[in-house]
């Protein structure tokens, strides 16, 4: 199986395939990323790959203002025999949450809104919501007035109530009448639609996952009086150079679309057809969802990635203030009696769109990092993070489903920082 390797500054290479991108710096300056860490990424990719536990997968690692690992392994399209490469376009699904953050904070920053405001002062639809409060004795839905107002807080870090599904207890079946994430729904629509289903619980009381972040791309297209994919394009992605990061890849760049992968209890493999995986981002929608929907390369996401390492800055231009960065990657998660699956990613909280590492890993099964990262991955089994303390950040992309069930993102982690024990740099 064809492999595609650059290790860049490790001694293997000559040093005319060191890119420009990645300067040469001191060897006495201390990494996280040396030869040894180079090797066991390398080394950990390339056996899921041969095992069959992948199809392909590529990987970037930045550290200290240059580039210290690029691999790419196995096949974007194993039918067609098309390797992974560096301009590989993936559906990068929840790694959208992030970048619409991102949009969301730069009007923040303009005194567009504060965190603490109700949705409702720009989004009226959201006003004196219901909330879902069991069944009554005839075993109909039971509804009461929510305890205070869902605010622009709640709905960045997932606490804002609403109903995620049709199968959400109480209101599923108004969710399903609403349908608000149809395709055909604009964003407006879409808010519209969301804001007729009776909340699942009261605000601030649970973590639920997933469709707080499209009403911040409302919000934003609310704010900013434009359309949301215009205002992300000419504020965040132009401005980093992201010209591969959209929501339709135009025909002359869909031959680099990477397959999408489902993975059997058996360990098989079977190509999801393109008609299905393809088909929100090979046709225009009305919808352009916050919480999913992107694609990007690997080095698209990187240039966003070490945007927010620099503290909101990347080559000369500014997308959000350093405080700004720093705001987003604080834990805002309040004592909630439920947070779902979220401490299935270890010593967390959720800050504006990414979670945040609190402490250290409790034991060696947790995935590995550092206290201050802050990180968020998508549907497909993509990953990034941006470690503050190390200067380092890293991004993983594959096309795999179910999510992860290989622990993938727990043997990367490992990889680039080394097996977790008292004297790891993650402490």
């Amino acid at each position: 199986m064809r492999r595609l390797l650059l290790l860049s500054l490790c001694g293997i290479v000559p040093a005319c395939a060191t890119s420009a991108r990645a300067p040469v710096v001191t060897a006495t300056t201390p990494h996280v990323v040396g030869a040894a860490a180079r090797a066991r990424i390398d080394s950990t990719l390339s056996a899921y790959v041969s095992s069959g536990r992948l199809v392909g997968a590529s990987a970037l690692v930045w550290e200290k203002g240059a580039e210290r690992f690029y691999g790419a392994y196995g096949f974007a399209d194993r039918e067609a025999r098309r390797p992974y490469t560096r301009d590989a376009i993936v559906q990068i699904y929840s790694m959208t949450k992030p970048i619409t953050g991102v949009a969301l904070m730069t009007l923040y920053e303009q005194g567009k809104f504060q965190l603490d405001e109700p949705v409702a002062k720009y989004l009226p639809e959201f006003a004196n919501p219901r909330v879902y409060a069991g069944n009554d004795a005839s075993g109909a839905p039971r509804f009461v007035p929510a305890d205070r107002p869902i605010s622009i807080r709640d709905i960045t870090r997932h606490t804002a109530g609403f109903a995620t599904s049709p199968g959400e207890p109480g209101v599923g079946p108004f969710y399903a009448a609403a349908d608000p994430l149809n395709r055909d729904n604009t964003l407006a629509e879409f808010s519209r639609k969301l804001a007729s289903v009776p909340l699942a619980f009261q605000p601030g009381t649970r973590w639920s996952y997933g469709i707080s972040v499209d009403v911040q791309a409302a919000l934003v297209e609310k704010l900013a009086g434009q359309p949301f994919e215009q205002y992300v394009r000419e504020h965040v992605l132009d401005p980093l150079g992201m010209r591969h990061t959209r929501y339709y890849v135009p025909q002359a760049a869909q031959t680099n679309l990477a397959v999408l992968y489902q993975r059997g209890g058996d360990g098989s493999w079977t190509r999801t057809p393109d008609s299905t995986y393809r088909s929100f981002n090979t046709q225009r929608w009305a919808l352009t969802p916050g919480a999913f929907g992107l694609t990007s390369t690997l080095d698209d996401y990187m240039r966003f990635a070490r945007m927010l390492l620099n503290g909101g800055e990347l080559a000369g231009v500014r997308i959000l203030r350093p405080e700004t960065v720093k705001l987003m990657a604080t834990n805002h998660l309040p004592a909630v009696r439920d947070s779902s699956w979220l401490p299935s990613k270890g010593q967390v909280g959720f800050g504006i769109d990414f979670a945040v590492r609190v402490a250290p890993p409790k034991s060696a099964a947790e995935n590995n990092g550092a206290v201050g990262e802050f990180f968020w991955d998508g549907l497909a089994s993509t990953l990034f993070w941006v470690d503050p303390k190390n200067d380092l950040a890293a991004v993983l992309f594959t096309q795999m489903l179910p999510f992860d069930q290989v622990r993938l993102h727990k043997s990367f982690r490992d990889a680039v920082y080394g097996p977790i024990d008292g004297g790891s740099v993650t402490q």
